[in-house]
């Protein structure tokens, strides 16, 4: 499942409405949406996005955090790491290649140390306390 995917459904949900309600009011079939939902599709374009929006009332901040999400989503990345040092493309292929064996504390980590360099620096202390927390769950598990 992609993080837009997710977000999508849970949206469906708080609406409290059915896949194929939500396919007939953005003119898709249910098993386009159901694809997208579980990340069996590409990556939403912001037309798409943008009828999800307008179907749901999403405005503004919300609106935006959908595309971001939308952007981040696509299910079959290419990562070019040409012009990159040797061990940048070792870490690309090696993520490439273990990515499905690893733990969702080992995901949530990763994710979080490059969402702190996303933003230069900010919310670093809240992720080095998120990391030893994370390693203290994996120790106990």
């Amino acid at each position: 499942m992609t993080p837009f995917g997710q977000r999508l459904r849970d949206l469906r949900g708080e609406r409290g409405l059915t896949l194929k309600q939500m396919a007939a009011d953005l003119s898709v079939s249910p098993a386009y949406l159901s694809a997208l939902e579980h990340g069996h599709r590409g990556r939403p374009n912001r037309r798409f996005v943008h009828r999800v929006c307008q179907a749901l009332n999403i405005i503004w901040d919300d609106a935006e955090e959908l595309q971001r999400l939308a952007d981040l989503s696509h299910p079959r990345v290419t990562v070019d790491t040409s012009g990159l040092s040797p061990e940048a493309t070792e870490l690309a292929n090696r993520l490439a290649e273990q990515i499905h064996g690893l733990d969702q504390v080992t995901v949530n980590r990763m994710l979080a140390e490059l969402q702190a360099r996303a933003n230069d620096g900010v919310g670093v202390a809240a992720t080095t306390a998120d990391t030893e927390e994370l390693d203290q769950d994996r120790r106990s598990a």
